[in-house]
């Protein structure tokens, strides 16, 4: 039996193992399908409070996981497979094997859609990104593309302009799905260039471990021709990792977890930290904080019980 199960392993995951260690609580994280989340494919952090040389992100999130072990916090590799929220003790099957927990946070994060190319995967933290807010200063003075065509790719182009001497936005269709609001936003700024009907078949240049261009064709009269660009954003959504809880927590539409003010979930002792909760922010720092909430939740929580 445990008094808190954590899962995740990025920032929010490793932040409220902290807590939770450092409250006595002895935590149990589980690593999940991505240990560290997207910071374990981000090369270097420069906007985390505290590392004005910045720091590289898997570095940052191994040093929390330090952090949590060093106050008795316990990390397992694995998954949860399925999850039994419905009454107390919480139970949780893990790799094929049930725990269970008086509390749970869940900080499994949302992992990025990818365009699925083998040279995108490949380039994933050297030169291509799914983040603008932390990629973008990298990009002072130089071109950059932005696959979407929603109201997060229209704010990310619209984010990059402020680094970028040129974006280019790239959509499969004529129309787009973002609001009237932020398309007129988008097509108003005069560092963007729209590209429609197109999409990109690769990303060069692998064997430099970098992006310096780019293979597209036209949908429409399948023309392919190669574009300089030094920058590559995929902005085509998020899919929150909320699966195992389906029917038991309130989800939105989308599947991100719905709060119930603070940290906390329509389930008593079921808690959710970052970026499976957060579509806005999607920040290491925010994450982090909402781990701290949880952690506290948590453990104020087993206090009222008499834990």
């Amino acid at each position: 039996m445990r008094n808190v199960i954590i899962i995740g392993s990025g920032c929010a995951g490793n932040t409220a193992a902290i807590y939770t260690a450092r409250a006595n609580l002895n935590p149990l994280v589980v690593m999940g399908h991505e240990p560290g989340g997207q910071l374990s494919i981000t090369s270097l952090v420069e906007n985390f409070p505290g590392f004005p040389e910045g720091i590289d992100g898997p570095v940052l999130v191994e040093n929390m996981k330090k952090q949590a072990e060093t106050f008795g916090a316990e990390y397992v590799y694995g998954v949860v497979e399925e999850a039994q929220l419905s009454s107390r003790p919480f139970r949780l099957k893990i790799d094929e094997e049930w725990r269970e927990t008086r509390t749970l946070i869940i900080a499994s994060g949302a992992s990025a859609r990818w365009l699925g190319l083998p040279s995108e995967q490949k380039l994933i933290g050297r030169g291509v990104s799914s983040c603008a807010t932390c990629d973008g200063a990298f990009y002072r003075g130089r071109k950059v593309m932005v696959v979407g065509g929603g109201d997060s790719a229209m704010e990310e182009a619209n984010f990059l302009t402020r680094f970028a001497s040129e974006v280019t936005l790239v959509h499969r269709r004529k129309d787009f799905r973002a609001s009237k609001i932020m398309l007129e936003r988008a097509r108003n700024n005069p560092k963007i260039k729209f590209l429609h009907s197109a999409v990109v078949d690769e990303i060069y240049d692998v064997s430099k471990n970098e992006v310096t261009g780019v293979r597209l064709r036209n949908l429409e009269d399948g023309r392919s021709w190669d574009q300089q660009v030094d920058g590559f954003f995929v902005a085509i959504g998020h899919i929150p990792n909320t699966k195992p809880f389906r029917g038991q927590i309130d989800l939105d539409p989308e599947g991100y977890i719905v709060s119930h003010g603070g940290a906390r979930t329509n389930i008593p002792g079921v808690f959710h930290a970052g970026d499976v909760q957060d579509r806005i922010y999607r920040q290491a720092i925010t994450a982090s904080g909402a781990g701290c909430m949880a952690a506290i939740e948590a453990e104020r929580f087993l206090e009222a019980e008499g834990h």
